[in-house]
């Protein structure tokens, strides 16, 4: 048991992605950008506050002149500042990150059984898109995490928060992180 490490965790979600039958080929994700808009798709992902992994359904991510409000943590010159950005280097290396998670985790399994030992504190929204993926709310509520990150001495799961935790809530992650390093 103790060889299963968050990087297993990861390729079981891969596996159980191609088991679904999700797809993973080049050019979907990139059609459904341009489809929307770089301005459109970011907005979308930033505004994503789900209980439940980020996808792309079959039909699309809806209208590229759909209205969106963005939160009240980010603003339009922000967004732009991310749109200029991708239109220079566009979304494929960054996809190519996830397309890649099977490679990943070959080349790094030399690393499998490393653990974190420092002093560590996780913090988590109970909105992000990552803590709904299978698994993943008992690998860290039910003490799996620790047996690879022995230095974790504690696990904020906030509540109402999504992905961009630091953002959305910038005192509250400020404030668990001062006094989480005051313990030393």
């Amino acid at each position: 048991m103790t060889s299963y490490t968050i990087l297993h965790l990861v390729g079981d979600v891969v596996a159980l992605m191609d088991a679904l039958e999700q797809p993973q080929e080049s050019g979907i994700a990139e059609t459904e950008i341009a489809r929307l808009g770089i301005d459109s798709f970011l907005k979308k992902v930033f505004t994503y506050h789900k209980p439940e992994p980020f996808y792309i359904p079959k039909e699309g991510l809806g209208s590229p002149n759909e209205k969106i409000t963005l939160p009240y943590w980010i603003t339009e010159e922000e967004i732009n500042y991310y749109v200029k950005n991708f239109e220079k280097t566009g979304f494929t290396g960054p996809l190519n990150y996830y397309r890649c998670l099977d490679l990943s985790w070959d080349l790094i399994t030399p690393w499998s059984g490393a653990e974190i030992t420092v002093p560590t504190k996780f913090i988590i929204g109970d909105h992000d898109m990552t803590y709904h993926f299978p698994g993943i709310q008992m690998y860290i509520s039910l003490y799996g995490m620790k047996l690879f990150v022995p230095g974790l001495q504690d696990v904020a799961v906030l509540k109402g928060v999504g992905h961009f935790l630091h953002q959305e809530r910038p005192k509250e992650i400020t404030d668990h992180i001062c006094d989480f390093i005051r313990k030393f």
